[in-house]
């Protein structure tokens, strides 16, 4: 590889990711858990009317839930403290309309606490959501009121439950609604100042733009807005000091079109070619990944569900485990040779995007019988870049940076030998 002049990162001048975001664009992969009042009603969007006494899960086992992310190669894990029935998971002092007037754990549950406790067995990140719009609470009707009451809901996350890795704030229901965001991230700052903050406000991550888990390509790292959310295409309103630099997270339930359980649906089980398809097309494209696995009534990730959740974590452990080659370093051209002629599936390309997203565009060569053949081309790198490979066998494997902002940084370059069965 050449290498350039030693002071190559002082060169480029566009945005750099927090040490933060610097940690969150490594976990690569979380789970969504969407559960609350609907997993007892069979529905997707509650209006806030169903009794407390409805959520009676009889087995709720937090740990079952967050093992089973960890065991899929999850690095957090984020759930859903209220959704927009404004049924609450932990007992809160704004509202009754919680679990503390629910039959469950005689009414002295907190599943927030549960979950927060699990995540920190397993050593994964732990994430909140909490919708801003309520359908559920009066108060809702006076804006001004109505944002005096979420404040104290989310200072009630913020500070009884440790660190969090993500504060998620989804815009569906809120569209045209003005929230005091200002104040809102006042309060994430103070206490939570580390959490990754969710496509509303001044968030340090946005949304993909749609519910299949897939990315455009190419996806920067780069943005100035966002879609709000699926109803609209409007963009997210995001305050004067959201970061330009502002990755991307790609949710959707591993069971198509449903967030929330509902019986008798196993046959929308996403199958373990499409889940594969969406790793290539989220984390393959520089992004996060938030799948969603929801709990049944009783409290529990369906056994199918997680079968099939293993099933996608061992693939890509199989796919991605072992290296046949890598390399990494600065400049415009950089080499892997291999110790003999190997057939390859997969070059996998990251930037070290602590100096930014340099890479424009490339393209990638395979030696072969004394010739280069090019396999690969591509625009953004950015986190990390998947291209899967046409058939072919390599001695040598390069990468050519045909268009940088700067010199380029690659964190790694590095290649994967054909899967076996």
């Amino acid at each position: 590889m050449n290498a350039r002049e030693p002071n190559a990162a002082d060169q480029y001048k566009g945005p750099l990711p927090s040490e933060a975001q610097l940690a969150w664009q490594d976990m690569e992969m979380g789970m969504f858990c969407h559960f609350g009042m609907n997993t007892f009603c069979d529905q997707e969007w509650g209006e806030g009317d169903d009794p407390a006494e409805k959520f009676r899960p009889t087995a709720l086992d937090a740990r079952q839930w967050v093992r089973t992310a960890k065991q899929a190669g999850m690095k957090y894990f984020v759930l859903t403290a209220k959704h927009h029935d404004g049924f609450c998971l932990w007992p809160t002092a704004t509202t009754d309309y919680s679990v503390a007037s629910s039959p469950w754990r005689d009414g002295r549950g907190d599943v927030v606490r549960e979950c927060a406790e699990a995540c920190r067995e397993e050593s994964i990140g732990f994430g909140l959501y909490l919708s801003p719009w309520d359908r559920h609470e009066p108060c809702y009707a006076d804006p001004a009121a109505y944002d005096d009451f979420y404040a104290v809901q989310l200072t009630e996350l913020l500070t009884g439950y440790g660190p969090l890795a993500e504060v998620w704030f989804d815009g569906a229901g809120s569209e045209g609604r003005a929230y005091d965001w200002a104040r809102i991230m006042e309060l994430v700052r103070e206490y939570q100042p580390e959490a990754m903050v969710f496509n509303m406000g001044a968030p340090t991550i946005r949304w993909v733009g749609n519910e299949d888990g897939v990315a455009p390509y190419p996806c920067w790292n780069t943005a100035e807005a966002a879609r709000l959310s699926m109803f609209t295409d409007a963009g997210a309103d995001w305050l004067e000091d959201t970061p330009r630099w502002i990755p991307a997270e790609c949710d959707v339930p591993i069971r198509k079109r449903q967030w929330f359980w509902h019986p008798d649906a196993e046959d929308r089980l996403l199958a373990l070619d499409e889940l594969m398809d969406i790793y290539y097309r989220s984390v393959g494209h520089g992004c996060n990944l938030l799948l969603n696995v929801s709990p049944d009534d009783r409290g529990l990730l369906p056994e199918a569900d997680v079968r099939r959740v293993l099933e996608f974590g061992d693939e890509v452990r199989r796919r991605f485990g072992h290296t046949a080659g890598q390399t990494a370093g600065e400049g415009y051209e950089l080499t892997v040779r291999l110790d003999r002629e190997t057939a390859l599936s997969h070059l996998v390309l990251m930037e070290d995007i602590r100096h930014g997203e340099r890479i424009r565009a490339y393209a990638a060569d395979a030696l072969a019988n004394g010739q280069w053949t090019e396999i690969a081309r591509g625009s953004a790198v950015g986190h990390k870049k998947i291209d899967r490979l046409p058939q072919v066998k390599a001695e040598a494997v390069r990468l050519r940076v045909l268009e940088s902002e700067g010199v380029p940084i690659v964190r790694a370059m590095r290649l994967y030998a054909e899967e076996r069965g």
